[in-house]
């Protein structure tokens, strides 16, 4: 088959008419990408090409690419024969349930998706115009690192990306999609995002890899055990999401883009369902065990709770003893951040106070309210957790509630304990309503490790120690511990029936809707180390 240049070498520039059909035949050689064997070898392992990726992330017929005619100017390493338009990346806009958003796309049949100075060229540029325009900006990622022969302007290429994601951090939505090898500096990219999308056994992200742990640590290890998806999603925390198939993530990719802003300006958008507002949920009660230690699935709750029962969970795999994740109240995106009793029941710790913190700095960022169901016994000891920080580790959270300027509602399930009560956003850092259920236990600790330390030399010296223990607790719970007890010193706003939950909090949120808060004037924080 004839290729471009070689009609353009051979061609005389006659006429528009001529012009324009060697236009239409460039057009078709760069949508065919390159020879039929690199684009089976792709299949081959599992993986769309890049348009095909495009495709189904964007609404039909809406993407508009831009320099796909741009090439990369480097001279060795036989690089000056191998010129083809595009550079390996495809960039441009479309529309996602018909709103405008962002994308660059690698093409790893060019080079290997590897980066030079023309590739991170048309990166920048979409970057820029995707933070000019206000809206999301989403990354699909397989490529190979930076383009070696093309030496440290590869390299200067990654940090003008490093850097327009972190002026655009909180501005825009950023998606990072991993579709393939993101290794070495390439990988801080999406971890500068606020959210990573995995796709199990075709996309890594390490900074080193097998081959170099190997020989440092004399460890062995495959990629996918190193930083596949699982990995990543499961142990590290670095991805929010993994999945099965490239269809499956990219689906995902377009439904939390239509629960989030196109920016920070502005609100989420509403969508009207058929789910009443005011419907009551009085399965509550029999999905949540009144008895505090005994387990149950929060997920079941907060499922019953919110319009039709759809849940987004962000961070399904890791730190599992707590839960966020995006669904609608009364149409509104909402974020929501529960204690979850089926797993360490409840306890914080140091990896589900970093989950939490950054789920709810990523809400207030972007205007989602925060709704905190609340049934945690403490923070998780034990010598591990100490030396591991997690005194550092929960005051990321801590901080994270403080600073939200967002409307905020929590709510007591059953049992609030200690510092991790105060941390759950309660009112004292500035919840702006709390609600309690009436089995509900907000105290410094539980009613038996109280009566130990409060009556200890009285329990040691009775005569049947265990009733003296057994009366003690009950004094306790009576005088402390009793359901409305914090709501009687102004620390809950109700106690209310678990089958006016939804109905609570969707009047709440509606109230709270045109909230603003006025921030004292700083360059910006200094979040907890």
């Amino acid at each position: 088959m004839t290729t471009f240049d070689e009609l353009l070498a051979t061609t005389p520039r006659l006429d528009l008419r001529r012009s324009t059909a060697e236009l239409r035949h460039l057009k078709e050689e760069m949508s065919r990408g390159p020879d039929p064997d690199a684009t089976r070898r792709q299949h081959a392992k599992g993986k769309l090409t890049v348009r095909e990726r495009l495709d189904l992330l964007f609404d039909p017929g809406t993407f508009t690419e831009i320099e796909p005619l741009r090439r990369h100017r480097a001279s060795a390493f036989g690089m000056e024969d191998r010129k083809p338009h595009g550079d390996g990346v495809v960039i441009g806009w479309g529309e996602i349930h018909g709103r405008t958003v962002f994308a660059y796309a690698h093409d790893f049949r060019v080079f290997g998706g590897a980066l030079g100075e023309a590739h991170a060229a048309k990166i920048h540029k979409i970057m820029d115009l995707a933070l000019s325009a206000g809206a999301p900006l989403v990354g699909l990622n397989d490529g190979a690192g930076a383009r070696i022969q093309e030496g440290v302007t590869a390299l200067a290429g990654y940090g003008g990306i490093f850097q327009r994601n972190t002026k655009a951090s909180g501005v825009i939505p950023q998606i990072s999609v991993m579709l393939g090898p993101c290794a070495g500096g390439a990988a801080y990219s999406p971890a500068l995002t606020d959210f990573v999308f995995m796709v199990r056994e075709t996309s890594q992200m390490f900074l080193t890899g097998p081959d170099v742990v190997k020989a440092v640590t004399g460890e062995q290890i495959s990629q996918n055990g190193l930083g596949g998806a699982d990995v990543h999603a499961g142990v590290s925390g670095v991805a929010g999401f993994a999945y099965d198939d490239e269809a499956e993530c990219l689906e995902d990719v377009r439904y939390l883009l239509s629960l989030l802003p196109a920016n920070n300006r502005e609100l989420p958008p509403e969508v009207a369902g058929a789910d009443p507002a005011d419907r009551r949920t009085d399965a509550l009660t029999s999905l949540v065990p009144a008895d505090p230690v005994q387990a149950y699935d929060m997920h079941d709750v907060i499922e019953e709770i919110v319009d039709d029962g759809e849940f987004f969970e962000v961070h399904e795999g890791w730190a599992r003893n707590v839960v966020c994740g995006f669904a609608r109240l009364g149409g509104q995106t909402v974020g929501f951040v529960a204690n979850q009793p089926a797993v360490l029941a409840g306890v914080l710790d140091i990896h589900a106070s970093e989950k939490a913190a950054r789920f709810v700095s990523t809400c207030d960022s972007f205007n989602v309210p925060l709704v905190t169901l609340v049934d945690v016994p403490g923070f998780l000891p034990g010598v591990d957790q100490e030396h591991g920080g997690v005194i550092r580790h929960g005051a990321k959270l801590l901080y994270a509630y403080c600073n939200a300027s967002v409307p905020r509602i929590s709510l007591v399930l059953r049992k609030a304990y200690g510092g991790a009560y105060i941390v759950m956003d309660s009112r004292s850092i500035g919840a702006d309503l709390s609600f309690a259920w009436p089995t509900n236990e907000i105290a410094v600790m539980g009613a038996e490790g109280a009566a130990n330390v409060i009556f200890r030399r009285e329990i040691a010296s009775a005569a049947d120690p265990e009733a003296t223990r057994a009366r003690l607790v009950k004094e306790y719970q009576a005088e402390l511990m009793h359901p409305y007890y914090a709501a009687e010193r102004g620390l809950v706003d109700d106690v209310i029936d678990p089958g006016d939950t939804r109905r609570v909090l969707v009047r709440a949120l509606a109230m709270l809707r045109g909230k603003h808060a006025v921030l004292p004037e700083r360059k910006h924080g200094n979040v907890p180390l």
